[in-house]
């Protein structure tokens, strides 16, 4: 058995010891975006720090917590809190929570981030569904020797968010009347918000959004068979020359105010599957 196998074998026995739920859908929460676990009937919450082998979130806006419990009949578990390649972590111990949601029972997972925008057609406040995305600027997760007993040595990723999800919630959109985008999203790894060219670059590349988290998630999830939904949360336009210095509390602010939108298509999804 592998160092990483016995590693995460070590995880979910402690958790499973705290909590007997047998989660089947897994929610990853952005900046900005905490607020989502108001919709839960919460059963547990297990601290990262409390977590063995697990890392700790030092981002403002993420609150570091694994969070177990039903959503409209559906058993979930959630993180509150996700952890970046920019804040020193590795690109497996980024991916590292979602082999333990595998390995706990989960079958989907749902992922959400604060984005810049790159296309020109969208605003502050909107909602885009991730349909794909570009991965060549952070690192793989996978690199290294593969552990055979998550997944093979070379996923395919042609289609790695669920044609299926998107489609469900696309109509929940319609029903609810939410307007949403589907777009590709350009993962970067931080800290530093874009410069002007590299929006540009990223425009020419046929990104639609930019931001620094998610794509390697998404490749860990694949890697083990989980079926993908994302959204991202349009929180700053980085396209535009004028005016566009950018904080991260405005990023906050910005997913705050659309986060009622995101949880409502997130709660009639999970409902849903």
């Amino acid at each position: 058995m592998s160092a990483l196998i016995q590693q995460l074998k070590e995880t979910t026995g402690y958790i499973l010891q705290h909590c007997n739920t047998v989660p089947l859908v897994g929610i990853v929460l952005g900046s900005g975006l905490g607020n989502f676990i108001d919709e839960m009937k919460v059963e547990k919450e297990i601290a990262y720090s409390d977590i063995p082998h697990f890392p700790v979130s030092t981002v403002e806006g993420h609150s570091g917590k694994l969070i177990f419990g039903e959503i409209r009949g559906k058993k979930v578990v959630a993180m509150a809190g996700r952890f970046h390649f920019y804040e020193g972590y590795t690109p497996q111990q980024v991916i590292y929570p979602i082999r333990v949601m595998k390995m706990l029972g989960v079958q989907s997972v749902l992922l959400s981030n604060a984005a810049g925008a790159v296309n020109n057609s969208f605003e502050v406040g909107d909602l885009m569904i991730i349909k794909d995305h570009i991965s060549f600027f952070v690192r793989n997760p996978l690199a290294g020797e593969n552990e055979s007993e998550l997944g093979p040595r070379f996923p395919d990723m042609s289609d790695p968010y669920s044609s299926l999800l998107i489609a469900k919630a696309k109509t929940i959109a319609e029903r609810l009347q939410i307007p949403v985008h589907t777009g590709v999203y350009t993962a970067v790894t931080g800290p530093t918000f874009e410069t002007r060219s590299e929006y540009k670059l990223i425009k020419v590349l046929g990104g639609d959004a930019v931001g620094m988290s998610t794509v390697q998630e998404v490749i860990g999830a694949i890697h083990c068979g989980l079926k993908v939904f994302a959204m991202s949360v349009i929180t700053d336009i980085g396209i535009r020359e004028e005016d566009n210095i950018i904080t991260h509390e405005e990023v906050l602010q910005a997913a705050k105010d659309a986060e009622p939108k995101l949880t409502a298509i997130f709660t009639n999804l999970i409902h849903e599957m």
